[in-house]
């Protein structure tokens, strides 16, 4: 990352080219079974998300509304895809939303 400066000795801004990082502490790291293996992990934020809504159309006229949340994302230390992407693991929850016909809906 290039930021810039100021230097009481120099005129104007100078440029300073920097490492950025964001620190974890080694507090947050925790041991977890991954395929018969216990491995360390870090829990990460999951800060921004777009979660959109799968619709069905069933034969019976209902609309099934179906999508899937991410509740927990851990990185996996030491574990990469074939792409050489850290491992992620992702807890998640699946919300449905049923809107049935009124033939169908139970009277009372």
């Amino acid at each position: 990352m290039l930021i810039g400066i100021r230097h009481p000795a120099l005129s104007g801004i100078a440029p300073v080219l920097c490492h950025y990082t964001r620190r974890i502490t080694l507090v947050n790291k925790i041991k977890i079974n991954f395929g018969g293996e216990e491995v360390e992990a870090w829990p990460i934020d999951i800060n921004q998300t777009s979660e959109y809504w799968n619709q069905y159309l069933l034969d019976d006229g209902t609309v099934i509304k179906m999508k899937l949340v991410a509740t927990k994302a851990l990185r996996v230390d030491n574990k990469y895809d074939q792409e050489g992407n850290p491992l992620y693991i992702i807890q998640s929850t699946n919300i449905t939303s049923v809107n049935a016909p009124d033939n169908l809906k139970k009277k009372g």
